[in-house]
């Protein structure tokens, strides 16, 4: 056998194998129609990005199913890209350009495109390079980026065909806006913090009479953009109101008095400003009363003039101001302390504000549908399923997307606005130019009489064609790579973009290509810190994964990652998780040290055709509880289940069957077994662990470069002996049982034992297998009895035999005396519960008859336990 290191070094392994999978092209997919397709598309990280916990995770899984699927013989392609993140990325830049002394608005927007294109090239790719150290098996050679050519020409192409349909339009709707990035924002770039705020109550007076109405708000800066004040029509207080109008406090206008059940009655005075350019649920209320809209505040957080007071100061000091104005005329009545909850940008952490804006919108009800019904008809599964109710409500009540920002970086929206202000969408300016000239009826039209729209598409607005975009499919619908890989297979994402992204793309999948995008869709949960915070860098509280692979290993953090990851819960991460899977690691590299370093002798007989036997049955067992672990996407599970299957069943059990004694050669047909074995294991668990598995694959025997672990066949599903499962796993206990005899008792593990089996029914529980019973307890004999044993240690298995460890005086019998006497009384009590339930007679009529079965088991079991410890009550000496 080869010589191998004494103790396994991850760094040296990985760097190795990584490498030479790459050099050999195990990664790499092309379309081959005599093979199954397996296909996964990485969800682009942001090109801003760097490793986090959660990228490691994500990634993570993906691999293992990559990994499998690629051992099954199929044509597994994993196609990895960046994001171009129109509004991280444009602030990285802007921030980069601020230390070069250059602002923004002084340069032109192809120099600044120049700057970001640079930025990304040096940036953009660092956390791909992260990702392979991680081992990700990932078609590099298929890298895609959201703002490379054909990619963005997609995003065009996709935008000209949606406008005329009908789907896409230009409007005034409201927006989350950012006053200091200067940009609508979708709902994912929106952060909403709890803060500590104040709810000011104003006074409103009422047309024509002395009377005043008092008005609880957190926003007494946007009064002057009130058009009503809105009560519940079933509020007694206010029903004197109907047909009257209220007052605005400083700004005195007149405005109406409505009537809505959407006012809530317990929330302050149950009166309600309605300020509809400034909250969208006034804005909603406004359009249902058809009322008018007053946007009293600039694009970047000022008082507009249009306001009439404090125009042109910040909206915060004026908060502050028009308080103090307020108090001082007596309409202002009290301020109390309030908490909210207060969106903040994700680019620029300013407080977002509901604004009106003209913007560019995709309209999603139609295209809604399929994507809804597909979900919940389980043609797209999630995994797990109880995120089809939050996903059924979302595209139940889906609004229309806002797909325009205010920015330089992402692909320019393709509407050309000519001389009196209309406008024309085409592929390029040339297209445009032809509809322009064919609409306005004027042939003399130039390129220099059209004006591109300035702003940029969303940046989900690319990422929702991503399955379909990254094997150019809009390029060419029929091209082979599209018509091969997809639909993809399984989606790896969290389910904070359900919506944003795999929502948008399932509805992409069914406009553009007619069918789904993929088939399943797996969501992971977020990683938390042992106290459940989610992990951040603002919190400090999230480990550098790469800090991680270095200490321990990437196959120990990939394990420890997924150790507490069931699909859909939150995983507590704990870095004890990644030490166990270095453990792990060493465990598999010491039994596989062991196996190499036994001699072997041609000329001996097989004496472990049991133990063989055995691990037969128990890995086609394990392997098919883990492909059904598998097919329900239960990855912790799976891992667990391979864990337990060579840590307990392969290495504290089946070695130990079959060990040589030290020094003492290993028969051929054991050796030969137990290498087959190993390979098996390291089949199961390569898609888990794959440096180390590789390493131990490829140091077990001189293999070709083509024959690799990574692309070895995954093992097929072989005949499981149940009987003789059952048979070992009760010899397994009875040896577990003598052990702890031992330990109990302080007994050296080399001091061979006598052990007595007295006969139940006339029939010995271990027959056939005292060999092994004698080797792995270290017995000096194994006897048959018809009676109970004086002066003996004794155990009662699972079926009521019991077994007697004689002592030889070497027992403590006061203190064996008092254990036994504390397991009776213990024994007796469970027994006492269990015959009061059976004895009650509700219990017995409603309980189904198994659970009747197992309660009247649990008594005789008891009842033989108690008899058997009695009589090793007797048996003992007396005081």
């Amino acid at each position: 056998m080869s010589t191998i290191p004494k103790t396994y070094n991850p760094k040296e392994v990985e760097d190795k194998w990584y490498a030479t999978w790459l050099e050999r092209g195990f990664f790499k997919s092309k379309p081959n129609p005599k093979k199954e397709p397996y296909t996964v598309v990485i969800p682009p990280p942001n090109v801003t990005g760097v490793l986090h916990m959660g990228h490691m995770l994500n990634n993570t899984i993906q691999d293992v199913l990559v990994r499998r699927a690629r051992m099954q013989g199929k044509e597994a392609c994993w196609v990895p890209g960046t994001d171009h993140a129109s509004i991280a990325t444009e602030a990285r830049v802007v921030n980069m350009l601020k230390e070069k002394g250059i602002n923004k608005a002084d340069i032109s927007r192809e120099e600044f495109l120049k700057y970001a294109f640079e930025w990304k090239e040096k940036y953009g790719g660092i956390i791909l390079e992260q990702l392979k150290k991680l081992g990700a098996s990932c078609d590099w050679d298929r890298t895609r980026f959201t703002m490379e050519p054909d990619l963005t020409q997609a995003v065009i192409d996709v935008f000209v065909d949606l406008y005329r349909k009908g789907h896409i339009y230009r409007g005034v709707r409201m927006v989350n806006w950012d006053p200091q990035g200067l940009t609508a924002l979708s709902d994912e770039e929106v952060n909403f913090k709890q803060v500590n705020g104040k709810l000011y109550y104003l006074r409103y007076g009422i047309e024509g009479s002395d009377e005043v109405l008092t008005v609880a708000t957190k926003r007494p800066e946007t009064i002057m953009g009130d058009v009503a004040i809105c009560v519940h029509p079933a509020d007694e207080r206010y029903k004197h109101l109907e047909g009257k109008k209220a007052i605005i406090p400083l700004v005195n206008r007149a405005i109406p008095i409505i009537f809505d059940e959407y006012v809530d009655i317990e929330f302050g005075t149950g009166v309600l400003k309605v300020t509809p350019a400034h909250d969208i649920n006034d804005y909603e209320l406004g359009q249902k009363h058809n009322l008018p809209s007053i946007d009293v505040l600039n694009d970047n957080g000022t008082i507009h003039e249009r306001a009439g007071i404090y125009v042109g100061e910040d909206r915060f000091v004026v908060r502050k101001k028009i308080t103090k104005e307020l108090e001082a005329k007596g309409l202002l009545e009290k301020v109390e302390d309030s908490v909210t909850n207060v969106g903040f940008s994700e680019r620029t952490d300013a407080v977002i504000e509901p604004k009106l804006s003209m913007q560019w919108w995709c309209k999603m009800d139609a295209m809604a549908k399929p994507a809804l019904e597909n979900v919940m008809n389980d043609t797209i599964k999630l995994h797990p399923p109880k995120f089809k109710n939050m996903y059924r409500s979302w595209m139940e009540n889906v609004h229309d997307w806002c797909i325009s920002r205010q920015l330089w970086w992402g692909q320019q929206i393709p509407a050309y606005y000519l001389p009196d202000g209309t406008f024309v969408v085409g592929r390029n300016a040339e297209e445009a130019l032809q509809e322009a000239r064919t609409n306005s009826g004027n042939p003399d039209l130039q390129l220099s009489d059209l004006r591109q729209d300035e702003d940029v598409l969303d940046t989900w607005f690319s990422s929702w064609l991503w399955p379909i975009s990254v094997f150019d499919g809009f390029k060419d619908p029929d091209n082979e790579d599209i018509l091969y890989y997809y639909p993809t297979n399984d989606l790896v994402t969290a389910p904070e973009i359900l919506f944003f992204w795999v929502a948008r793309m399932i509805m992409a999948g069914y406009e553009f290509r007619k069918e789904l995008p993929f088939k399943n869709v797996y969501l992971t949960g977020i990683v938390r810190d042992a106290q459940g915070r989610k992990m951040s860098k603002s919190l400090g509280n999230s480990p550098d994964p790469l800090d991680l692979i270095d200490q321990y290993g990437a196959d120990g953090v990939r394990a420890g990652m997924l150790f507490s990851s069931p699909a859909g819960n939150d995983l507590l991460f704990d870095e004890k998780l990644c030490e166990q899977g270095r453990n792990f690691s060493n465990k598999i590299w010491n039994a596989f040290r062991l196996i190499n370093g036994w001699e072997v002798d041609e000329t001996l007989p097989n004496p472990n055709e049991k133990a063989i036997k055995w691990f037969d049955s128990k890995f086609n067992e394990a392997l098919n509880i883990l492909e059904d672990h598998f097919d329900k996407f239960r990855i912790s599970d799976a891992l667990l289940t391979v864990y337990k299957l060579v840590w307990d069943d392969f290495c504290s059990n089946y070695l130990e069957m079959i060990k040589p004694a030290f020094g003492s050669p290993i028969d051929a047909a054991t050796l030969q077994a137990t290498y087959e074995f190993l390979e098996k294991l390291m089949k199961v668990l390569h898609p888990f662990m794959p440096f180390i598995t590789e390493e131990i694959w490829n140091n077990m025997k001189e293999r070709a470069p083509k024959d690799c672990l990574v692309v070895a066949p995954w093992p097929k599903q072989g005949r499981i002996d149940a009987d003789l499962l059952r048979q070992t796993e009760y010899v397994l206990n009875v040896v577990g049982q003598v052990r702890n005899m031992r330990n109990s008792k302080n007994i050296s593990p080399a001091k061979k034992l006598a052990l007595h089996v007295r006969l139940s029914e006339g029939k010995n529980a271990i027959a056939g297998y005292e060999t092994l019973v004698s080797k792995l307890a270290n017995l000096s004999e194994i006897q048959e009895t018809e009676q109970p044993l004086d002066n003996a240690l004794s155990f009662v298995a699972e079926d009521s035999t019991e077994f007697f460890i004689p002592m030889e005086g070497n027992i403590d019998a006061a203190a064996e005396r008092e254990r036994i006497l504390k397991e009776l009384d213990y024994t007796k009590g469970f027994l006492a519960s269990v015959e009061k339930k059976l004895s009650n007679e509700r219990f017995v009529a409603g309980a189904p008859e198994a659970v009747i079965s197992a309660e009247r088991k649990k008594q005789s079991d008891a009842e033989a336990k108690i008899a058997a410890l009695e009589q090793s009550l007797s048996a003992l000496p007396a005081e």
